[in-house]
């Protein structure tokens, strides 16, 4: 029996009944976007020769666990006469006789030069899946390719979260409020007009205010301003995610400031800056000696391998030794922050390898390992370097601010204590100062060094 398939109340009701050329929806985290623009597609897989494309970044996001692909099957398997094409990345609309009514695809653009693709393409529905990870050339060339001869005008869906610093905030900032970063409740869901000549945004509250300003009068001229509006969303709207995972609202209150203003309370204008990752009075404790719980110790390294010269201030090899104990809490032992040339480097480490071993016991060192053969070949290089030694080498991915922002969380919650040291105000002058201040290298350390104790690979390896 077909499950019944409709909107929740609200924000997710408002965007399926819009009649804006473009809406943009949600700017928030939880606010079931996705699974609205799903639904909004349903509506004329009925009209033959109807298409709509939904857009991703790259292909991993289409079809990781949980993504749009896995969605799309939650919701279409209840449509009758919905077939998948798996290999094609595809749904198939069908009649009775089994012929294709309309089809709804789904692919990826993660360069500029991935539009070449779409020469020459006509696509009735457009749907942008988390806006602000495309560009705005990409945005605007897809636009250009929304066009269709089914009889239905076309239409262009976007999701997003917030992103201060995407070109999709300037795009949207009517709907905000510029003072406090958040949308406006009475402009959600309100059209708005522009025309775009010489990449430039013109914005009216009528289209007539357009035609007037640009002298249009024949229907071909009247037919260039797009209407658009935008539609706030956040987990709070989306009921039906909170009675099924109760825990996910609890996930986004725990992170860190930046991220929770982002996806919890939809703040378009937060953005890194000193003080909001690290603050020394959100530290739980100097304590004057180790605690005896520590279950287990990393020290990770951020490597640089320059001395410190009169024509500037090379980075800083830094080395953060981080212990989780048995109550749940974390403590920061000691940190180790120089200049050095890089064969100084190598026999530091291995010092401090030779000195945590025998003060603290099993400690896991973590080294980064840059891409390419050559980040490989140091890498393996180390390794037989710090041979008897528990030691892995990761590739870095994402920017330094997602790196830090699961160590800021607990920071932020009062969980990280210190151990008394000399080395105590470099590092936590440097941890305030993040991202903006010039050095970051114990910040990197200390950031990677909490996702390799939380990384669950304790099955403890020796190099040999």
């Amino acid at each position: 029996m077909a499950k019944e398939i409709s909107p929740q109340e609200g924000p997710q009701e408002q965007f399926l009944s819009t009649p804006a050329d473009i809406c943009i929806y949600g700017g928030a985290a939880g606010g079931g976007k996705t699974y609205g623009m799903l639904m909004d597609a349903l509506h004329y897989v009925n009209v033959k020769g109807f298409g709509a494309v939904f857009f991703r970044h790259n292909h991993n996001q289409i079809f990781s666990q949980g993504g749009l692909w896995d969605t799309s099957i939650e919701l279409y398997s209840n449509v009758p006469n919905a077939i998948p094409g798996f290999g094609l990345s595809h749904w198939r609309f069908t009649d009775s006789r089994n012929r294709t009514i309309s089809r709804v695809s789904f692919k990826h653009i993660e360069r500029d030069q991935d539009l070449r693709k779409w020469q020459g393409s006509q696509i009735c529905g457009l749907y942008f899946d988390e806006l602000t990870h495309f560009s705005e050339k990409q945005f605007f060339y897809m636009l250009s390719r929304n066009r269709s001869l089914c009889g239905v005008k076309p239409y262009m869906r976007a999701s997003c979260n917030p992103d201060a610093e995407s070109w999709v905030a300037k795009f949207i900032e009517w709907w905000i409020d510029l003072a406090t970063g958040y949308p406006i409740p009475e402009r959600s869901g309100k059209i708005r007009w522009f025309i775009r000549q010489d990449e430039v945004i013109t914005w009216a509250d009528t289209r007539e205010e357009l035609w007037e300003r640009f002298n249009l009068t024949t229907k071909t001229e009247r037919d260039k301003p797009k209407s658009v509006t935008f539609i706030a969303a956040s987990v709070y709207d989306n009921k039906a995610l909170i009675e099924r995972d109760p825990g996910y609202l609890a996930n986004l209150e725990a992170m860190p400031l930046v991220e929770r203003e982002r996806l919890l309370h939809g703040n378009w204008k937060i953005k890194p800056a000193a003080g909001l990752f690290f603050k020394r009075t959100q530290v739980g404790k100097i304590l004057d000696a180790l605690p005896t719980d520590v279950i287990r110790w990393v020290r990770c390294w951020d490597l640089a391998a320059s001395e410190k010269s009169e024509n500037g201030d090379p980075a800083y090899t830094a080395g953060v030794l981080i212990g989780k104990r048995s109550n749940g809490r974390y403590i920061v032992a000691d940190v180790i922050n120089r200049q050095m040339a890089a064969a100084d480097v190598r026999k530091t480490i291995l010092m401090t390898a030779q000195m945590d071993q025998t003060r603290y016991g099993n400690v896991r060192i973590r080294l980064p390992q840059d891409p390419g053969q050559a980040g490989k070949e140091q890498a393996q290089s180390y390794i037989r370097f710090l041979s008897g030694f528990n030691v892995t080498t990761e590739l870095e991915s994402g920017s330094k601010q997602s790196r830090a922002e699961p160590v800021a969380a607990q920071w932020q919650a009062g969980n990280f204590d210190l151990l008394n040291g000399e080395w105590n105000e470099p590092y936590l002058l440097q941890m305030e100062n993040f991202p903006e201040g010039k050095f970051k290298d114990m910040v990197d350390a200390s950031a990677n060094g909490f996702l390799e104790l939380e990384s669950g690979k304790y099955d403890f390896h020796f190099s040999v």
